[in-house]
């Protein structure tokens, strides 16, 4: 044999083989005489709560900077960062020294121009009388009074300057204003603080109660408002990686402007919060519920897949086969999805394993959870209703 002949040969037996083993490897839908493995649920029928849901962010009930209101040396730092505190409870105290010193320095000029009042006083009894008699002249009579007059407005001003000084001496201590949970210090016993300093020494967010913000679309609004007139909405919020039951609580706040920017509006829902669950700043996934649908029938989000001719799903026919339906969804809730037509209650549906089956093709059901969807060596296959890749 030529070599070339040899040669064409070869290459004709390689064709051969890599078609062979392509056509082994490359998946392909099942007929409808290989079952398919699938896991399938059931279409129920209830009263569906409908939601708006919504990315929503943790805002402290109440937050306070606290500052010094004198100036001084920081002498006691009576709470640890992060730690709970209560209203009244001390929190710094500053060298009250000075300000005791200028307390008793106006008390004892209160007390100096006192007694000077009260002899000015009993002077201008005594003249009043010796002036109707002539003993004195109408002139020294008018300065005795005058001058009891400046002493009571002397007075006046010492009572003022105790009780300033008084407060000065209460601003030594700072006691928490709110229950809470303080934040980094800002400074540390042995410091000079200022009055009113642009930093302040700690903040205190109170956080129980709380805040869980978020925004609906304009378009909400009106059912909002109306429903909120009728009686307290619910709130419920979830917080990432926690499997936990939502947290519950209510509308609080609806803001009196919508954003022309985003056509949103804020709201803000308020949340017990006793142990510390949610936490400020942190993302949830906030849900208010704004109506219910009645009887709607439900199925697994899961189930639902999408076509060129839109979504559908596969029912499980007596036979153990499937058909597919073109489904209309709406609004979805965690793991279920109300659908408007093609299935009715009590029909059993594929959830998981769709990707090897085509309208006809006979199934096993497989017992416990569903996997991933996706069954071994399988590859999407859509049905003459609805063709097209699966979403």
């Amino acid at each position: 044999m030529k070599p070339s002949r040899r040669a064409l040969i070869g290459v004709l037996l390689g064709s051969a083989a890599l078609s062979a083993g392509c056509a082994r490897g490359a998946p392909a839908p099942a007929g409808k005489g290989d079952p398919v493995p699938v896991s399938v649920g059931v279409v129920t029928r209830k009263d569906f709560p409908i939601t708006i849901s919504e990315i929503g962010s943790v805002e402290p009930y109440s937050t306070v900077a606290v500052k010094a209101q004198i100036g001084g040396e920081l002498v006691e730092v009576r709470f640890h960062e992060g730690q709970d505190v209560r209203v009244n409870q001390v929190l710094f105290r500053i060298d009250p020294r000075p300000y005791d010193a200028a307390l008793k320095s106006a008390r004892a000029q209160l007390d100096k121009d006192t007694v000077q009042l009260k002899t000015a006083r009993a002077d201008v009894e005594r003249y009043r009388d010796l002036v109707k008699k002539d003993y004195v002249t109408q002139e020294e009579f008018d300065r005795i009074s005058t001058n009891a007059a400046a002493l009571e407005a002397a007075v006046g001003a010492d009572q003022a300057a105790v009780e300033n000084a008084t407060v000065q001496l209460e601003y030594c201590t700072i006691r928490s204003p709110l229950n809470g949970r303080t934040g980094k210090l800002m400074v540390n016993q042995g410091n000079i603080v200022k009055a009113n300093a642009d930093t302040p020494m700690v903040i205190i967010h109170q956080t129980d109660p709380i805040y869980v913000s978020f925004s609906v679309p304009e378009r909400d609004l009106a059912e909002i408002k109306e429903r909120r007139t009728a009686g307290r909405l619910e709130v419920r919020a979830t917080t990432p990686n926690n499997d936990s039951l939502p947290l519950t609580g209510w509308l609080s706040f609806v803001d009196n402007t919508v954003n022309s920017t985003t056509g949103t509006v804020l709201l803000k829902g308020t949340f017990p919060n006793h142990d510390r669950v949610l936490w400020p700043g942190q993302f949830v996934n906030a849900s208010l519920q704004v109506s219910t649908k009645p009887n709607a029938l439900l199925v697994p989000t899961q189930a639902i897949q999408t076509g060129q001719q839109g979504s559908f799903l596969y029912v499980v026919k007596p036979d153990q086969t499937v058909e597919s339906r073109v489904v209309t969804p709406g609004p979805a809730l965690g793991k279920e999805t109300v659908v408007e037509n093609g299935v009715q209650e009590g029909e059993r549906i594929v959830k998981d394993g769709q990707l090897r089956l085509i309208p006809g093709a006979r199934i096993t059901i497989q017992d416990g959870t569903a996997g991933s969807g996706e069954a071994p060596g399988g590859s999407p296959a859509t049905p003459p209703s609805a063709t097209g890749s699966r979403s």
